[in-house]
Order: C-alpha cells, then structure tokens, then sequence
C-alpha cells in the first residue's frame, strides 16, 4: 500500500486520525453517501473502539466486549476506507503529512483529529492508578485491577474525579465487588479537588446522587485535591492521607501531548483550537472534534454526548470544503440529557432541572446505546459514488 501523495489529478487524501465517536460517523456517512475522487484513511491504535457511554455497564459486568465495541475493520471497508494501525506522533503541516511511530508519514489533502484524551495527573499516578482516559487504556488495566482485589481478599478503592463519569463508575466498580465478594473487607471513596459533587451539574441529581453514595457505604472527600499518589495512599494537597489499595483516575481530562508537535493552534490547555465549523485555527485543510478540540469563547464539555453530536457536521463539513461549499456551524446542545446508571438495574437522568429515576431509566439508557452502537454493527450494502463529470 503506497502512501505517496500522487502527482497531478487523482483522489484527494482525507485522513481521519483516531476512531472517536465523531470519527466513527463520518466513516458511516461516507460509507452511505461516497464522495467521488476522495481516498479516506483512518489511522488509530486500535482495531476496536469502546463507547464511553456504556463503559459502567461494561466495568459493572453487564456488558461483554463486543457490545461496548465499535469494530473498525468493517466500519472502515464500508466506508471505502484504508485503515492503518499505528500512534499519530506529529503533524507537517507544511508537508501536509501526518507522522506516525510505526511507518512512514501519511500525505493528506486534508486531515482530522479525534484522538480523545489523555490523564491529566498528578506524581506517582502513572504507576499507581488507573487513569479512566484513555478508555482503552483504562480497560486493559481493568481486569488486572479486579484481580488483584480479589487476591488482597478486599481493601479500599478510591475513584478520584466527581464528575458525572467517575460517580457512574464508582458505582458500578462497588456493586460488582460486593457482588463478588460479599463477605469481603471492602471500602469506596469518591475523591475531589472540587467543592461538591458533581460540579456545575443539576442540584437535584447531585442531591440524590449523595444519597445513593451515603446509603452504600461510599465515602465522599470533597474540597481534597490529591497532590500525589503513592503504594497504598493518596496524598492530600492539603495536607493528609487517604488509603487507598486501588486507585482510579477520572479527573478532568488533558491534552494528548503529541499535539503539542503539529504546528497547529492549541489553546492554554494544550488542545486544539477550533472553530465554530470545528476547523482548526488559522487553517483550512485541518479539523478536529471531540475531547482534543477546544472552542473559544464558550467551552464545550469533554463528554461522548458532545463528540457524537459533532460527527455529523464534521462529516458534513469535510464534504464541503472538499466541494468548496460554504460550511455548518457547530451548534452545542443546551441542557443536554444526563444519564447516570447506578449499577444496581436502575438509573438517574436529568434534563432542565427534572429528576427522574428508576429501573425504567436503566432500560430507557440500554435502548439509547444500543440504538447508537447499532448504527455502526449494522451497515447496510456500501453504495458505489457516482462517476465524476
């Protein structure tokens, strides 16, 4: 397979670097709708890519791989896509060339990143706890984890990070350990440097939220930055310790730091500055979408409902700029739905300030997933472009 760029007229080079959930739509759409005289390539690290939405219910035991798994291979040859797997280390964007660890650079006409996140922590995190982003990574450290508790026979699991995602997981880590292992010394402790849990979000899903926390047992240390993790402890910025056996790291996200090589625009946090077209700043032959972006003026949460709702204008946008169409704004959604399963068959969700709650809300979240997860397990036959003119 040559990754030589061609000379004079043939097809323009779209490279797509990770499989995130905006990524995955816009193989979908090129796959239903081929653009003629455009060669895709898809460059990620892995042949499968999880969904974070049901990643609680997969820690939790409810879900087996292939349900929390988008199979890229497939999804990849439907979109007439060549996929390479390897690590993105760079761009040129002189060269218009994207580096890579493993094989020479790939030449693109145009480029887009949605390669997540990375930890954003603290000294000795990187050795003594499980950082939740990336979630691949987070999920092949997983079982180790699992394994070692059972060993120890129980202990302490401290999840530092309240925001919504870290609660959800705590949750169902205590529910599948104690499911395990009821007779077993067990303690759960919800860490944070904020000032209460989930931050910024609905008072009335907090409220119960710590109600569900203080009736399982699940210690909550707010205001509690961690300043460093060591064997067996977390250590307070404040001064203090706190036990902890296991560790799990879901704080607020960073910037993967390869982006610092590309020569783009990034902004004071290190991710990539784009616009409201989710083009990179001062470029036209760059976007970029899900957690790596970052919008100016108005902050966009690094959360799956966002990048999923960015794949269609994304996908939609690259169409366009390859026509020399005008492009689509992004718009984020407002008060955007909250759904928090509790890992016992129930779950909580939230929107405008309503709370509901209950089994139903479980069952109502599975058929979101699976709705969404179907979208890329079921394809239909790849229609053929139609011949340029």
């Amino acid at each position: 397979m040559s990754l030589r760029r061609r000379e004079g007229p043939g097809p323009r080079d779209v490279v797509l670097v990770g499989a995130g959930h905006a990524h995955v739509e816009v193989l979908r759409r090129f796959g239903l709708r081929p653009v003629p005289g455009v060669r895709l390539t898809l460059v990620t690290r892995a042949r499968h890519t999880p969904y974070s939405g049901m990643l609680p219910g997969l820690v939790e035991g409810r879900y087996g791989f292939a349900q929390a798994h988008i199979a890229t291979v497939p999804l990849a040859r439907f979109a007439g896509a060549r996929l390479i797997e390897d690590i993105a280390t760079g761009l040129d964007p002189a060269g218009r060339m994207l580096l890579r660890a493993g094989g020479p650079p790939v030449p693109y006409d145009l480029v887009s990143l949605d390669v997540g996140s990375a930890p954003n922590a603290v000294p000795g995190a990187a050795a003594h706890a499980l950082a939740v982003k990336p979630v691949d990574g987070f999920l092949s450290g997983l079982d180790a984890l699992l394994a070692r508790v059972r060993a120890r026979g129980g202990g302490a699991l401290a999840v530092v990070g309240a925001g919504a995602g870290g609660v959800e997981l705590l949750l169902a880590l205590e529910r599948r350990l104690r499911g395990e292992m009821p007779a077993a010394d067990l303690a759960f402790t919800l860490v944070s440097g904020a000032s209460e849990v989930l931050p910024g979000g609905p008072d009335g899903l907090r409220r119960r939220l710590l109600a569900i926390l203080e009736a399982r047992g699940i210690a909550v240390a707010t205001g509690a930055p961690v300043a460093a993790v060591e064997s067996g402890r977390l250590i307070l910025a404040q001064g203090g310790v706190l036990p902890a056996d296991e560790v799990v790291w879901a704080t607020r996200a960073a910037a993967p730091s390869w982006l610092a090589r590309t020569g783009l625009l990034l902004d004071p946090e290190g991710f990539v500055g784009v616009d409201a077209h989710l083009r990179a700043w001062g470029r036209d032959d760059v976007f970029a979408a899900g957690d790596c972006a970052a919008f100016a003026g108005r902050p966009v949460p690094k959360a799956g409902v966002h990048a999923v709702r960015q794949g269609p204008v994304l996908a939609d946008n690259i169409a366009r700029r390859l026509a020399g169409r005008p492009l689509r704004r992004y718009r984020p959604q407002r008060g955007a739905l909250v759904l928090i399963g509790t890992g016992d068959g129930r779950a909580l969700g939230a929107r405008s300030g309503l709370v509901v709650e209950g089994a139903w809300v479980w069952r109502w979240k599975q058929h979101v997933d699976a709705r969404f997860m179907a979208r890329y397990s079921t394809l239909p036959p790849r229609r053929r472009s139609a011949p340029e003119a």
